[in-house]
């Protein structure tokens, strides 16, 4: 039954790529060379004669992620940094694992609108609009499938008794991660305390607090 979702959830992905939010390829495909010293909005492709079926293979996603840290999840990202044949094409996907309570945090894709189906488990999940920021939230259940809408807050909690397993496809070949608690206060240098104690009504030591706890994000 597993694989019959994860087959509505690549198909799903397919035909997401006629909304991809990248810029269409100009030839069949364009395989990154990743050991270019070109700058370029994306990756320079590679010789289209050098290319080889490995440029557009990933292998391991029906392996868990490991799971066994403070958020009590894992993302398995398969994206341009692990398909190179996925440059240029516009989308990109991702397997998402959660022990019972675990958490994907609040978190945004600047760059990629997300659709994600459940294979296992229950998800609870949910994303916040832009000003005046109304919530949307849905229990989701095995065979349910959510949009997170591009450059929205979001999340994913498995509060069930199981683990849980879900796929998730992007509308970009490398969509990006924000993770919100990580920018706020662990941004490297430090966004002044001052600046997040007035924007949060909280006072100068618990905002020190926060910056000095250790800040894991479980998207990279």
């Amino acid at each position: 039954m597993a694989a019959h979702f994860l087959f509505l959830a690549l198909l799903a992905l397919a035909s997401s790529h006629a909304i991809a939010s990248d810029p269409s390829q100009l030839q069949d495909f364009c395989v990154a060379d990743r050991k270019s010293d070109v700058f370029v909005n994306g990756f320079v492709c590679k010789d289209a004669k050098m290319a080889k079926p490995e440029d557009f293979l990933f292998s391991g996603l029906d392996k868990p992620g490991d799971t066994g840290n403070k958020l009590g999840s894992n993302v398995t990202q398969v994206n341009v940094n692990q398909i190179p044949g996925l440059n240029t094409l516009g989308i990109s996907l991702a397997r998402l694992d959660f022990v019972p309570y675990g958490l994907n945090p609040p978190h945004i894709h600047p760059r990629g609108t997300e659709i994600l189906v459940v294979l296992e488990g229950t998800l609870y999940v949910g994303f916040v609009t832009s000003n005046p920021n109304k919530l949307f939230t849905k229990v989701l259940n095995k065979g349910d499938v959510f949009v997170f809408p591009q450059g929205l807050i979001h999340f994913q909690f498995n509060y069930g008794k199981t683990n849980a397993v879900a796929i998730a496809g992007l509308s970009s070949q490398n969509p990006g991660v924000i993770t919100i608690a990580n920018a706020v206060f662990g941004a490297k240098p430090p966004i002044s305390d001052y600046v997040l104690a007035k924007a949060f009504q909280l006072d100068k030591k618990t905002v020190d607090w926060l910056q000095a706890q250790f800040w894991m994000d479980n998207n990279n």
